[in-house]
């Protein structure tokens, strides 16, 4: 990734699918007496190649989170904070584990919330938040309506003009004869 965006990225975030050892690998780039090159470990590669200040490593299976932040040349392993977030404070958000529904899957999810804790919503989710809402306001709207509807009548049987009940109700005239 760095060779083609040509920044550090903010967090690194590795899903292992074993059981992490792969990712936690501190093993130092080095030649061999056979004169190849050792390989080094991820950890190795981001902490001291690299510098990515943040790098989580997910545990799919056991659903365990770690997270490191770099600081002082080094890794420094993050507690997680009262809610059983980390706090990613370049980014104001907390990363965590979530467990929920996604995708029609009920499971445990690496989520992120605000730093006040609130859960930031996947598009999908947002989307169907809006349309509750959409759906909400206009019965809010139909109910209204039904309740003007409903005094229309009950205004006109009291004496009331067409143009008095339009002013008390804030309708025009044509809106109480249409409704009316």
């Amino acid at each position: 990734m760095i060779w083609r965006e040509y920044i550090v990225p903010l967090i690194a975030i590795e899903f292992a699918s074993g059981n992490g050892s792969q990712e936690l690998d501190n093993t130092p780039l080095s030649r061999l007496p056979e004169g190849v090159n050792q390989k080094p470990g991820k950890f190795w590669v981001y902490e001291q190649i690299i510098h990515i200040p943040y790098y989580a490593i997910y545990i799919i299976k056991t659903s365990e989170l770690e997270v490191y932040n770099w600081v002082n040349t080094r890794y420094r392993r993050l507690q997680p904070n009262d809610r059983g977030h980390y706090p990613i404070d370049l980014m104001g958000v907390e990363l965590g584990v979530w467990e929920g529904s996604y995708q029609n899957q009920h499971q445990r999810w690496l989520r992120w919330w605000d730093n006040q804790g609130n859960l930031l919503l996947t598009g999908s989710e947002q989307a169907r938040l809006e349309r509750l809402h959409t759906e909400q306001e206009r019965q809010r709207a139909d109910r209204a309506e039904q309740t003007q509807r409903d005094a229309i009548p009950q205004l006109l049987a009291m004496g009331l003009t067409v143009e008095q009940v339009a002013q008390a109700l804030s309708l025009s005239v044509e809106d109480v004869q249409r409704l009316g």
